[in-house]
């Protein structure tokens, strides 16, 4: 019989054989000498009684003989070790007392030698189980035929895909080596697998190792580390295939399921985000949490993520019922019993149906992300572009404010900033009205200002793959356009880290890093499609649409911004300070242009409350190219500046 069909009631039966000879070779070695003294036989004999009784039931109420032995771990050896130590001890308090009604003679050293004993057979004939089933697993995948894996990445994830792939022989995967750039960690072996070499080596070690794919195992690496494997395998011809990034992983488990092609997220993957998880659950954690537009891409991240803080009760509120009806779906599964889960079908345009909303759930947070997004839909449809992204933004903080909300946070956008187009303008007159209501209230309404958000609804990645799908062309407006990008997970930590620091009329502007052309964007995407540019897909520049610019920004000028105790985001603190005092009327006279779908009073109206906002102004040039982000790296905690133009030679 194998080792590894021995069950737990083998065990039950194998420990009492144990137990009883682990007394008798106590002493033994006690007395260094093979025979037992008759003086000490009667108290040897007690002994061995009660240290079985004693053990066997320890054991059991331990769990001792409801484990898997072949996957046994050090979870499995520290119960080992914790039951034979309380084992110990009540064997030693009941022997003691007996000692003290009879004359019993016995070594006080057996205590100590049996316990030890104890713990190396007991323990040693679990873990053999384990061993006999790792031994067999290598002869399966040796024997085989698997797929010759190389894994780049030895650390944590790398370690635990490889364990997945030598515990499940069905996998056909064979883990030949690691490749990681810690030389530390070359000539070492993981888990019985050689760290074979660095990135650098890449080549080198595929060919000498015939490898069939390739697997990057780096939850937590930068986008630049990734597209240098990706491309050193791609001019190889051999599959690659990629862990999600740290944002993705849930609870950090790692499985072989979880693995994928590589996308343009993980090619624009940035440093991991620092984030005050503790800070963010303080806030979260018991409360009464609204998120709008609970259905949308950036919605639903927040809501799952939210989830994981324990609030007392999410309410998703949005337009659109399959969306919400599926993100609900998704969210009662994940929930915790002490979490209720609310479904809110509503339109933000609706004054009185938001003011119902609000006095019955009565939320003490607001996530504010329900707007139209649009850049071109809203030129062509203004008064959607007033209706929803302003007059919803003021029926939301109106009916916040009534109910006493102490957080109100709204998800604005970098086209906000000197806008060219309605919606940026419109998104720029919802954050005045988030600033006055919290001049007014005391909360802490706030705005966060970011850039595109790689894969949400609308995004310029789902227009190129469709097209890529297509066969082509891929359309890009204009050689030089640029926008800055983060994943949606990324984006929604900071948006929560924002929320944790505000304090009410803030600007909290996303580090967006570096601006990506987007025309790399779409040969990133075709490269990674399999595809060649010119070859297969063409990238045909079709000019730049109503309302867009070259160049996005992030601060208004005269906003003095700094940066917060978070180095990846930035406050500007005096952005209440640009709220107009005829801001009310101004948006009546708004509020009466959209209703009569007068597309010039709208813009008249825009143009007269925003002086930045210029429609369908002149291009930017390269030498009039504005300052887009802050300067860094002369930039200190507590130091503030107010950008003027900066022209780039």
């Amino acid at each position: 019989m194998y080792l590894t069909n021995l069950r737990n009631r083998h065990f039950f039966l194998l420990d009492g054989l144990i137990l009883c000879l682990t007394p008798l070779l106590a002493i033994l070695l006690r007395l260094d000498r093979i025979d037992v003294p008759h003086d000490f036989l009667h108290g040897l004999l007690i002994y061995t009684a009660v240290s079985l009784v004693v053990r066997l039931i320890t054991f059991y109420q331990l769990g001792l003989y409801r484990r898997f032995w072949q996957y046994a771990s050090i979870d499995e050896l520290s119960q080992i070790v914790n039951a034979v130590l309380i084992s110990t001890l009540f064997v030693w308090l009941l022997v003691t007392g007996i000692r003290a009604l009879l004359p019993v003679a016995l070594p006080r050293s057996i205590f100590l030698l049996d316990a030890v004993l104890a713990l190396l057979f007991v323990g040693g004939s679990r873990f053999s189980v384990r061993l006999s089933a790792q031994r067999r697993r290598k002869q399966i995948n040796g024997h085989g035929h698997g797929r010759r894996v190389l894994v780049v990445g030895a650390g944590d994830a790398g370690s635990m895909l490889v364990r997945e792939i030598q515990h499940n022989p069905q996998l056909n995967l064979k883990a030949v080596g690691f490749v990681d750039d810690d030389g530390r960690k070359h000539h070492m072996q993981i888990l019985g697998v050689p760290v074979l070499g660095g990135q650098r080596e890449l080549p080198r070690l595929i060919a000498e190792h015939q490898i069939d794919r390739v697997i990057i195992a780096m939850p937590s690496a930068p986008g630049r580390a990734i597209r240098q494997v990706a491309t050193t395998c791609e001019k190889l011809g051999v599959e690659t295939k990629i862990l999600p990034g740290i944002y993705e992983l849930v609870d950090g488990t790692v499985t072989v399921k979880q693995l994928r092609d590589v996308a343009i997220e993980d090619l624009l993957r940035r440093d991991p985000i620092q984030t005050d998880i503790a800070a963010v659950r303080d806030l979260l954690a018991g409360r009464r949490v609204m998120v709008t537009g609970g259905g949308g891409s950036i919605g639903s991240e927040l809501c799952r993520q939210i989830l994981r803080c324990q609030p007392k009760e999410l309410v998703l509120l949005g337009h659109g019922e399959n969306s919400i009806f599926e993100i609900t779906n998704e969210l009662q599964r994940l929930k915790k019993p002490e979490t209720t889960i609310s479904a809110v079908i509503a339109d933000v345009r609706f004054a009185e149906r938001i003011q119902t909303v609000f006095e019955r759930f009565r939320p003490e947070i607001v996530f504010h992300t329900a707007a139209h997004k649009h850049v071109p839909l809203m030129e062509l449809n203004p008064a959607e572009a007033i209706s929803n992204n302003v007059l919803g933004t003021r029926n939301l903080v109106q009916a916040a404010a009534a109910v006493g909300t102490a957080h109100f946070v709204m998800i604005s956008t970098d086209k906000a900033v000197n806008p060219t187009s309605v919606m940026g303008a419109s998104k720029r007159t919802a954050e005045l009205l988030v600033h006055q209501t919290a001049r007014q209230s005391g909360k802490a309404f706030v705005a966060v200002r970011f850039g595109n958000v790689l894969g949400s609804r609308g995004s310029v990645v789902l227009t190129f793959r469709k097209q890529i799908a297509a066969g082509g062309p891929v359309t890009v407006t204009d050689p030089e356009m640029t926008r800055f990008f983060m994943t949606i997970p990324e984006a929604v930590q900071l948006v929560l880290q924002a929320a944790v620091l505000g304090k009410g009329g803030e600007v909290f502007v996303l580090d967006m890093g570096e601006p990506v052309k987007i025309v790399d964007l779409a040969r990133d995407l075709i490269e990674l499609s399999g595809l060649e540019v010119g070859r297969d897909i063409d990238i045909q520049f079709t000019g730049t649409r109503p309302g867009e610019k070259l160049y996005e920004e992030l601060f208004v000028p005269g906003e003095q911004y700094q940066r917060t105790c978070h180095e990846k985001i930035f406050i500007a603190g005096n952005a209440s300070s640009f709220v107009p005092v005829d801001l009310d009327e101004s948006l009546s006279g708004l509020a009466a242009s959209a209703a009569r779908s007068d597309a010039e009073a709208i813009i008249r109206g825009l143009q007269n409350l925003i002086p930045e906002y210029e429609p369908m102004r002149p291009v930017v040039t390269e030498k009039e190219k504005p300052a887009t982000q802050p300067d860094k790296s002369v930039l200190l905690p507590g130091e503030t500046l107010t950008p003027g133009p900066v022209h780039v030679g």
